[in-house]
């Protein structure tokens, strides 16, 4: 019988493209999530609260593997160490996690780099903690993904003029290619640091937004904003993309012509 693989952040939009696939694989799989539901399609639903570490210990008991998808912009490192915890504990034999690129290279140092780049801190932190678990373990770095690179061109869409922080640029890519990496990496035995993941195109951020208000038809005025801190320096200097990487195939004008419910 084919072992039980456990998605944390099962429902989110990277998560549940990972459990689709594993099913698909015949692997049976149990999703952590704030809320429980019954189990369907071959995928137990356990609540669990991984800031608390609440409920996990169910979760994880009789799991080989956990793939980490659960992740905001603060605290992944506490809420790794709930999650290793509880996994050593239940003898689970390899952990998957999803970081970022950029999480060894962007210094959150002043509040101004926390502020608006928290995200990298948490990542590295959550990083850190799965790697001195002592529980064997994969982490794949990858790109923003086209989702939150298309909710923040809406916000500042909203704007009658857009702010556009000067010199920043992305290379974005498709959550469904990530999770098709993930999920390789789940059913392979323990990797340590895997080579970083990154969409086809590297693009400005003011190419990205322009793009969007173009297809949404929109008309606003762009403004270049310098961004100040380390972070931001780093940023420019291109430490959150990986043009080497680029191995994704779906481009951003690819998905932002796709349709969306």
């Amino acid at each position: 019988m084919a072992s039980t693989i456990l998605v944390t952040g099962g429902t989110g939009t990277l998560g549940r493209q990972v459990v689709a696939r594993l099913r698909a694989a015949g692997r049976p799989v149990r999703v952590l999530s704030r809320h429980a539901r019954p189990a369907a399609d071959g995928v137990e639903y356990f609540a669990g609260d991984l800031a608390t570490g609440e409920g996990i210990g169910p979760a994880v008991e009789g799991v080989a593997t956990v793939v980490h998808c659960a992740g905001t912009q603060k605290g992944d490192g506490d809420k790794a160490r709930h999650l290793v915890e509880a996994a050593k504990r239940a003898g689970v034999g390899h952990i998957v996690f999803i970081s970022v690129v950029g999480a060894d290279t962007i210094p959150v140092v002043s509040g101004l780099d926390r502020a608006a780049f928290a995200y990298f801190e948490s990542k590295r932190d959550a990083e850190l903690v799965i790697e001195s678990s002592g529980i064997p373990w994969s982490t794949l770095r990858a790109t923003q993904f086209y989702e939150l690179t298309l909710l923040t061109a809406q916000a500042m869409a909203k704007l009658p003029v857009i702010p556009v922080p000067s010199g920043f640029r992305f290379q974005p890519v498709d959550s469904g290619e990530v999770a098709d990496r993930l999920v390789e990496l789940a059913l392979g035995s323990p990797a340590g640091l895997v080579p970083d993941m990154a969409g086809p195109t590297v693009y400005t951020m003011n190419d990205l937004i322009r793009s969007y208000v173009v297809a949404a038809g929109l008309h606003r005025l762009f403004v270049p904003m310098p961004m100040p801190g380390g972070a931001a320096r780093a940023i420019r200097g291109g430490a959150n993309i990986a043009p080497e990487r680029g191995v994704g195939h779906r481009t951003w004008e690819d998905f932002l012509a796709s349709p969306r419910s």
